[in-house]
């Protein structure tokens, strides 16, 4: 119980980092040049610790179910040895656990005119043909840059036959796929894959599947795209509220609906470990136990999400990006959009562990402070673009292209490891606060602005997850630089005495014999020991004394 608090106090403390950080710019807004209802600001502060809440005990049921969960299905599916089998199950694995993804639920829940279902069953399959792209490639070791500049292309191709309003649902879909269930399940999973390959590739080949799980899904909603259009405006409203009852009762009217939501996206995956359980795992009851728990832990901490996120966080948002236009002009709503970005990314928990890992792979030699810095501010950069188009209604196409463009031209300079890593990082940047308060806060600009929200507005999760990829790449630029001048720095400085053996063995012999003035007999051979070469410069700093001693001595007489 001691361990299970201790976790608790942790993950409660990167929640509020997350969070705490948006309330605070929301407060400051509301009464500088923003200025929401009082009500509406009070509905916000109680949804943000309903989310902190639930972030809480949704990212320890994480860590106590679903990654040991992922670990476990992982390591057996490759103790089958039947390839067919673990493809099959990859795919179905990857189908259910984004099913489940709270980020990708909520911008399904804002499209009007396709399906929610639809919109989820696409994505999903698409990380499901990701997970199988990603074992194979662990299996085969095929180079991951290769990949992704064929998937890239192919979804630059495809951009070009999908309709206007979709490109931007698209490109968001990978974003919102790579979401606070999946990444943590996904690495887990790719560890027990990656023990097929018992060699010292195995740990570099854990990386690269986030970033495989974020393009495909965006290539599987542009086919989408082809034969689905949105329409019509947003689907979110904000609450009329005069008092707590009113919150208290949104509150109530809402729970049952997402508790049986989020029953029924976690019930693929339970089953699922069911079935690996009693086939093949076959855990100790104490395991399972604490798989369950943790398991309860998710439900609780995912209801508590979408209730909080649907009721109070993204409405409030919603309403505080209309505002930010109205009160404001145009330059004033981008650098807003700027520093909440900056401030968004540099709470995120996940962050912290990226910039750890970067220093440890880079030996210091880019320190994680620097890398802090770099990526608060290509996201900054990523959410001023962002309100930019919102402002302008250029395309998204015109920053993701060149910009993935230069990501892709970047692998070929930089170390494969630096490369997946890099990729992987457009997940972490863009969390769960780029779905639930970012986006809505640019939809509500774009309406404002009287602009096409499904052009305009949705795409900013998408250049949230593409600038880290370009300041890591830029950033193992520099790494392969310094490396090259280190390189050439250790010139080792070239002696006369040419030692090919070791031979301590003569150390003594050497010592006790008489010295021998003349190196005729060294000279001859090929090459002379080093206890030898020792010896015998310590035997002429010998005779430069002797005859120093002497000369003094005449000297004195």
């Amino acid at each position: 119980m001691n361990t299970i608090f201790r976790l608790l106090l942790e993950k409660l403390k990167e929640s509020s980092l997350s969070v705490i950080p948006i309330v605070i710019l929301v407060v400051l807004l509301k009464y500088t040049i923003a200025p929401i209802p009082s009500w509406n600001l009070i509905l916000f502060i109680i949804s943000a610790l309903v989310l902190i809440m639930g972030i809480t005990l949704f990212n320890l049921g994480v860590d106590m179910s679903l990654i040991h969960i992922g670990e476990h299905i992982g390591s057996t599916l490759v103790k089958t040895k039947k390839l067919p089998l673990i493809i099959v199950l990859t795919f179905i694995i990857g189908v259910f656990i984004t099913i489940a993804e709270p980020d990708l639920i909520v911008m399904a829940g804002q499209i009007n005119g396709v399906p929610d279902s639809v919109i989820i069953i696409s994505v999903s399959l698409g990380v499901g043909l990701a997970l199988v792209a990603a074992f194979l490639r662990i299996l085969f070791q095929f180079r991951l840059s290769y990949i992704l500049i064929t998937c890239y292309i192919l979804a630059f191709i495809l951009s070009g036959f999908t309709g206007k309003d979709f490109h931007s649902i698209a490109w968001e879909s990978g974003g919102v796929s790579t979401g606070p269930i999946m990444v943590p399940f996904v690495m887990a999973l790719g560890l027990g894959l990656a023990s097929i390959r018992a060699d010292k590739t195995s740990e570099e080949d854990s990386f690269g599947l986030i970033s495989l799980c974020l393009i495909v899904p965006i290539i599987s909603v542009l086919v989408l795209g082809i034969f689905f259009t949105p329409s019509g405006g947003s689907a979110m409203t904000v609450p009329n509220i005069e008092s707590v009852s009113d919150i208290a009762m949104l509150y109530r009217l809402n729970i049952s609906e997402y508790s049986e939501q989020v029953a029924v996206a976690l019930l693929p995956i339970i089953l699922t470990f069911v079935v690996f359980q009693v086939i093949w795992i076959r855990l100790r009851v104490k395991e399972i136990l604490k798989i369950s728990i943790g398991t309860i832990y998710t439900y609780i901490g995912l209801v508590l999400f979408l209730l909080s996120v649907n009721v109070g966080f993204m409405p409030v948002g919603y309403q505080l990006g209309s505002t930010l236009f109205e009160n404001n002009n145009s330059v004033v709503l981008i650098l807003v959009g700027m520093v909440i970005g900056y401030f968004v990314v540099a709470a995120e928990p996940a962050v912290f562990v990226l910039k750890r890992q970067v220093e440890e792979v880079t030996s210091g030699a880019i320190s994680a402070k620097a890398m802090g810095i770099g990526l608060s501010a290509g996201v900054a950069v990523s959410v001023g673009l962002a309100m930019l188009r919102v402002v302008t209604g250029l395309s998204l196409l015109y920053f993701v292209i060149p910009g993935y463009l230069s990501a892709l031209l970047l692998t070929f300079a930089v170390s494969p490891l630096f490369t997946s890593i890099a990729f992987d990082s457009g997940a972490v940047a863009s969390g769960p606060l780029a779905a639930t308060f970012m986006l809505p806060l640019a939809i509500g600009a774009s309406e404002a602005n009287g602009g096409n929200i499904y052009a305009d507005a949705f795409g900013i999760v998408a250049l949230i997850a593409l600038t880290p990829v370009i300041t890591l790449q830029l950033f193992g630029l520099v790494y392969a630089i310094k490396s090259k001048i280190a390189k050439k720095a250790m010139v080792v400085p070239a002696t006369e005495d040419t030692i090919v053996e070791l031979d301590y063995s003569s150390l003594e012999q050497d010592n006790e014999s008489p010295v021998n003035s003349t190196d005729e007999n060294n000279n001859d051979n090929s090459g002379i020991s080093i206890d030898n070469a020792v010896s015998k410069g310590y035997n002429e700093d010998s005779n430069c004394q002797h005859s120093d001693n002497g000369r003094m001595e005449e000297n004195n007489g």
